[in-house]
This record gives structure tokens, C-alpha cells and sequence, in this order.
């Protein structure tokens, strides 16, 4: 199709396809899936003079790892039960809101001064709806998919602007796969409680 790309963003789309489709039907599989995503990103988005989304995926390994840990435990030590999905608290928001505006403005001064990207703001903006969608997905929220299609929205222009073209691609996927992966969260808020969930994935 004529577009430039690399085997690095060929993995990065192939490993990011699959987690976020993991991820849609609570299989614990996502996160080590996902680690492996955001090291492919780290290495593609830094060529790509996209410093804050490269850095936004070293925080996301850490925040796998606490995801993980909360989706094998059900969010308690010794927890035998899956973590539930469950809507995100009147609090959760307050703090989250409160973060995610003082940390995109933070970053966005920060890039626009200490970087020569081109893109400070939309940078900043997703960077801080990403992180704000990985707590809630690390908690099970339902509205973490709601936070996640607005990154998408974001993120897909904003690749195209800087040439990922595949990349771009792989965010469309990822925002049908949000919308289904939303559908299907909220449908198990109505469902029985499964069993503890390791290899296997809800139905």
C-alpha cells in the first residue's frame, strides 16, 4: 500500500490487537500480552519524536503489573474470587479528574519546553486519558472503555499526522474492539459471577 513501516510497529499492532481483545473477555492473558505491547511502543513511539506516549508505556508496565495482581487476587490478599466489573465511584472520578487535568497541563508545558515534539497538547491529552483508562481497567471499571475510545479518537488522527499509518490502523481496531469490549463488560455486570479465571476466558 505504500506505507513506510517496520517490523517493531508490525508487533507492536499484532500484540496490542490481541491484548485489548483479551482484555474485553477478562482473560488474565492481557497483561503479559500487553507488556510485551508497550516495549514494542516504547522503541517505535520514541523514533517517532512521541516522548510522551513512549514514556506513558513504561508506566503502563508498571500498572500491568498491579492489574495483574488485582485480577488474580479479585482485588483482595488472598482473594480465590475474580475481580467483578463494577461502575466507577463518584470519588474515583473526582481524583481522576483532578489528576488527569493537572497532568496533562503539567505535561504539555513540559514537552512544549523540554522536547522538540511537535504535538505537546494531543500528546499530553492522551497520555493522561490512557492512564486514567489503565486504573479503571486495572480495577474492572466499565467506564475505563468510555475513557479508552476517547484516547482512540484522539490517537488515530494523531498517528496519521505523524505517518504511523499502521499504528493508525491498529487504533481503529482497538475502538471497535473497545465498543465490544464495553458491550461485553457491561453485560457481565448482569451475568452470575465466574469462577477463578487463569488460562481460561469468559464466555
Amino acid at each position: 500500500m505504500g506505507w513506510a513501516t517496520s517490523w517493531t510497529e508490525i508487533l507492536g499492532f499484532a500484540t496490542g490487537a490481541l491484548c485489548v481483545w483479551l482484555v474485553g473477555r477478562q482473560h488474565i492473558a492481557n497483561w503479559p500480552i500487553g507488556i510485551a505491547n508497550n516495549i514494542f511502543f516504547i522503541v517505535l513511539f520514541a523514533q517517532a519524536g512521541l516522548y510522551a506516549d513512549a514514556g506513558l508505556q513504561v508506566v503502563f508496565i508498571a500498572l500491568a503489573g498491579y492489574g495483574w495482581w488485582c485480577w488474580m487476587h479479585g482485588g483482595g490478599p488472598g482473594s480465590a474470587e475474580v475481580l467483578p466489573v463494577r461502575r466507577t465511584t463518584t470519588t474515583e472520578w473526582a481524583v481522576l479528574g483532578v489528576a488527569g487535568v493537572t497532568g496533562v497541563c503539567a505535561l504539555t508545558v513540559l514537552l512544549s519546553s523540554a522536547t522538540d515534539s511537535s504535538v505537546p497538547f494531543w500528546d499530553a491529552l492522551t497520555t493522561g486519558l490512557s492512564l486514567m483508562a489503565t486504573y479503571g481497567q486495572c480495577r474492572k471499571r466499565l467506564e475505563s472503555w468510555y475513557l479508552w475510545i476517547a484516547a482512540d479518537l484522539v490517537y488515530i488522527p494523531l498517528y496519521i499526522h505523524k505517518n504511523l499509518y499502521l499504528t493508525a490502523l491498529l487504533y481503529t481496531g482497538f475502538l471497535a474492539l473497545c465498543v465490544a469490549g464495553l458491550l461485553r463488560w457491561r453485560r457481565s455486570m448482569s451475568s452470575p459471577a465466574p469462577g477463578r479465571e487463569t488460562l481460561g476466558a469468559t464466555a
